[in-house]
Order: structure tokens, then C-alpha cells, then sequence
């Protein structure tokens, strides 16, 4: 069904880069119609990398729309431009170990840091670590933690993976939530899906859980295997489905939710055990196949 991810697909309900883009008026390419824009238009492409390696990314989503040549130099993901700013942003513990391996371009490293986890829009008890992408949740007794993305989605096909490095505890959930959705409550519970603002999947005891209920058992087949420590899983968000699926080591394990609200919806995730975390890497659209 959905195999490796590629660059990103519909739109953002947040982000510094859509904003950028969103931000100019008219077509994108209105400043240079004749496909230049004058002197800066004919500049040799290796002057212009050099000079794009200094900018940030909202400067480079700008001058992506200024005309055909200078967005030609920046449709490359893997060019000295894109990786002089994933060293920039990103942090070397990130950029050295296995957490973004299934990422090949430099852009698409940027984009996943755009969508990592939420320092901000999270629960008191867990913070994002140096890396940028794993949440660890503190020692707190009788609470559970969660938190969301940097960036929600109200259209178009989504997949990021998530991975537990350490204990579940008894409840560990992953899903979807908007905006209104809580991220921290007392005592041990399924927190993402304990209402009718988030959708989860507990990891512990195959439920899918929403509105308080539990929706039956996830993945639907006899004796379906439990979450193994540090497996990575798929998270497949379709909202022009509204849909919601998971993936496991590639295999397709079906749709868990169906008739998600046209809303802004985040990547969630929620905790109880003192010290695990969790890891989240947003890996762009889904690629069918």
C-alpha cells in the first residue's frame, strides 16, 4: 500500500515555510514571467548556491517563487544549499545516527525537523530532547503525558513513523489529535482517544481507542503480534479519505480509523512510564505501491 515516503503533499495548518510561501501573491512566478529577473536571474547556478547556503529556509521558500532559474537550483533536495542548512538546524546527534535514515534528502531532514514533536504543545512532564525528535517523558507518578506536532494537517496524504525506546508502561498510545485535545491528565490512562478530539492505537493492548470507547482490536487478525521495543511504526493520514492507517515493517496492517473530521488534525502521541521515549519522524506523502 504505501511504501517509502517522499517530499510533502496538501497543505500545512502551520509552518514557517508554508507561510512563506503562501505569503506572496498572484502567480508564483509573477516577479520573472519571462522566466528571469534581470541581472539576478542570469547569475551562473554555482553563484547562486553559494549565496542560497547562507540564507534560512523561509529567505530560500521566497526565493524559490522570484522565477524559473532560481527555483530550478532549489528543486535539487540533496545540494550544498539544502545541506548547509540541515547542518545549521539540525543537531549533530540527529544528523549522525539512525533516526533519519529513511530520509535521503537534506530537504526532507528539514522538513521532518518542521514537523517533529512539539516542545511547546506538549504536557509539563516530557520534553523534546537536543536531537529535536524524541520526546522523554519524566518520572511523574499518577500522570499521563502526551503531546503533538509542530504542524497539523486539514488536507492531503501524510506519513510519519514512531518508535518507543524504552519501557510502554501500560498504556502507550499513537494517533491523531486537534488542536483542543489534552496532553496531560492524572492517573494511567489511554489519554489519546479519551475523547472525541483524538484518535489512538495502544500499543500495549492492540485497542483502538476514540471517544472514550474502545473501537476493537488493531490490527484485525487472530493473534496479531504485540509492539516490539524500538519497532518502527507507519502512521498513514489520509484527509481526503479521512482515514487513518498504520504500517509495521513495511507490511500494511489496514485502516484503523474512517470518517475523520475535515479539521486540523496533529500527529499525537501520549505516555505513563517514568523515562521512555518516544520518536517521531514526519516522512512526507505517502508513496503508493
Amino acid at each position: 500500500m504505501s511504501g517509502a515516503a517522499g517530499g510533502g503533499g496538501g497543505s500545512s495548518c502551520l509552518g514557517a515555510a508554508a507561510a512563506a510561501s503562501c505569503s506572496s501573491t498572484g502567480s508564483p512566478y509573477a516577479a520573472a514571467a519571462g522566466g528571469g529577473a534581470g541581472v539576478a536571474g542570469r547569475l551562473p547556478a554555482r553563484v547562486l548556491e553559494h549565496v542560497f547556503s547562507y540564507l534560512e529556509l523561509t529567505d530560500l521558500m521566497r526565493c524559490s517563487l522570484v522565477c524559473w532559474h532560481w527555483n530550478n537550483i532549489l528543486a535539487d533536495e540533496n545540494s550544498e544549499v539544502w545541506r548547509s542548512l540541515c547542518s545549521r538546524t539540525l543537531s549533530d546527534e540527529a544528523l549522525r545516527s539512525d533516526i533519519l535514515c529513511n530520509l535521503p534528502t537534506y530537504k526532507g531532514k528539514l522538513k521532518a525537523f518542521q514537523h517533529a514533536l512539539s516542545s511547546h504543545d506538549c504536557s509539563r512532564n516530557v520534553y523534546v530532547k537536543k536531537n529535536g525528535f524524541t520526546l522523554h517523558r519524566n518520572p511523574i507518578a499518577q500522570s499521563t503525558d502526551g503531546a503533538r506536532g509542530k504542524i497539523g494537517f486539514s488536507e492531503g496524504r501524510h506519513a510519519w513513523e514512531i518508535w518507543w525506546e524504552g519501557p510502554l508502561g501500560t498504556v502507550a498510545v499513537i494517533g491523531i489529535a486537534t488542536k483542543r485535545a489534552q496532553m496531560q491528565c492524572q492517573g494511567y490512562v489511554a489519554l489519546l482517544g479519551s475523547d472525541d478530539q483524538s484518535w489512538g492505537w495502544n500499543l500495549v493492548d492492540n485497542n483502538l481507542l476514540h471517544n472514550g470507547e474502545v473501537n476493537g482490536n488493531f490490527p484485525q487478525c487472530n493473534n496479531a503480534p504485540k509492539y516490539q521495543i524500538g519497532e518502527r511504526i507507519r502512521v498513514i493520514l489520509d484527509m481526503d479519505d479521512k482515514t487513518l492507517a498504520f504500517e509495521r515493517g513495511f507490511e500494511f496492517l489496514g485502516v484503523a480509523f474512517r470518517g475523520l473530521p475535515k479539521t486540523c488534525l496533529f500527529p499525537a502521541v501520549s505516555a505513563v512510564y517514568g523515562n521512555t521515549e518516544v520518536t517521531m519522524v514526519y516522512l512526507g506523502k505517502p508513496l503508493d505501491g
